[in-house]
């Protein structure tokens, strides 16, 4: 049997009338940026989140750094960030202008861990940046609590936890604003790039807006330095038709995952958990490893495909050798990136490939015993 790690022709196939349809509609408007789909979406969006506004940007990146200038935060500014979180992340900081501070995660949930944020915060610290690493939602409300205690912003990285709850409430409605992506593979995703800002503050939400804008919110009419990140009408019209599958499509993905838990159960692997009280949108099902490259080797031998998330840390990447920090500085990340797999879970994953996935998983480990 041959099982792709995400089978994203399926989506298309499942929702093909609606997408045509939707397609068909966004081409004979005339109108391609900024027009009635995207504020439609917009409106949709944040009703789903539980938020007031929802603004539609060109990635997932770009929505985290629009919020990191609206809220001013530049040069001589840092933001704490985790330091096992995807390049992006980090990214949003320094396209900014600020230095990212990175803080190791729990090592049981795999999110920042808020008892480390404390020490990590320095005078010039200006937000907290949790993100919702794998679908699982971060802890939240020590984070907020440390943010309210210290005057610091909180902009969650929701872009792998799309329809995610922590204690009832989706992510996107956690903290001071929130940063997704629609990047096909995503729970929710585009069939191109596309993200959005969420967020309750007008001021906020308006101020994104010109930012993506070229600093305009009114055409010819420039208030800041802006940039060019719009979601764009056709990308728009599709998420539209994705997102009234949302809960359904994170249902099945929750339901594999139950099957992966009880079947690697005593596989000699670690396994995700899920603190109680949240709501994992399991973008990814990510197992520990010691030889998690013989493992992978092994499954890719009889044809599973896996990914890792992700082989090498941000700081330890060229683009952060500025920042000094050697192997070593983080070992809790360290060995997640060396010792995690993801194996396929995504909402058109067949029974039949889940339990075969699970078999050879089972067969890789005690080979390599």
């Amino acid at each position: 049997m041959k099982v792709p790690f995400l089978n994203l022709r399926d989506a298309y196939v499942e929702l093909r009338p609606e997408l045509d349809e939707a397609y068909h509609r966004a081409m004979n408007s005339g109108w391609y940026i900024l027009g009635g789909e995207v504020e439609a979406f917009e409106r949709e969006y944040a009703a789903y989140c539980g938020a007031r506004y929802c603004v539609g940007v060109g990635n997932g990146l770009d929505a985290l750094h629009l919020v990191l200038r609206a809220w001013e935060i530049g040069p001589g500014d840092e933001v704490i960030v985790p330091a096992n979180t995807y390049i992006a992340t980090w990214l949003a900081v320094s396209y900014a202008g600020a230095r990212p501070v990175p803080v190791e995660p729990d090592p049981h949930t795999c999110n920042l861990d808020p008892r480390r944020i404390e020490e990590a915060i320095t005078p010039r610290t200006r937000a907290i940046l949790p993100v919702h690493l794998y679908g699982l939602p971060a802890d939240m409300a020590p984070i907020m609590e440390i943010a309210a205690k210290r005057g610091l912003r909180v902009l969650e990285d929701a872009a792998q936890a799309h329809g995610a709850r922590n204690d009832k409430r989706r992510v996107g409605g956690l903290g001071h604003a929130a940063g997704f992506s629609f990047y096909p593979g995503k729970n929710l995703g585009a069939f191109g790039d596309g993200g959005a800002v969420v967020t309750d503050d007008e001021n906020l939400a308006a101020r994104v807006a010109a930012l993506r804008n070229y600093g305009s919110a009114v055409k010819y009419h420039n208030e800041f330095k802006g940039f060019n990140s719009r979601l764009d009408e056709l990308q728009a019209a599709l998420l539209r038709v994705r997102l009234k599958r949302l809960d359904e499509w994170n249902s099945r993905r929750r339901e594999h995952a139950q099957y992966y838990l009880g079947a690697l159960a005593s596989a000699g692997v670690k396994l995700p958990v899920t603190p109680s009280g949240l709501d994992h949108a399991w973008h990814l099902f990510v197992i520990w490893f010691g030889e998690r490259d013989r493992l992978q080797q092994y499954l890719a031998a009889h044809g599973v495909d896996t990914m890792i998330h992700y082989p090498i840390p941000p700081h330890l990447q060229p683009a952060y050798s500025e920042l000094g920090l050697q192997r070593g500085a983080f070992p809790i990340s360290e060995a997640m990136h060396e010792q995690t797999l993801s194996l396929p879970i995504g909402p058109h994953l067949r029974d039949d490939e889940r339990s075969y996935v699970a078999e050879q998983v089972i067969a890789g480990v005690r080979t390599l015993a």
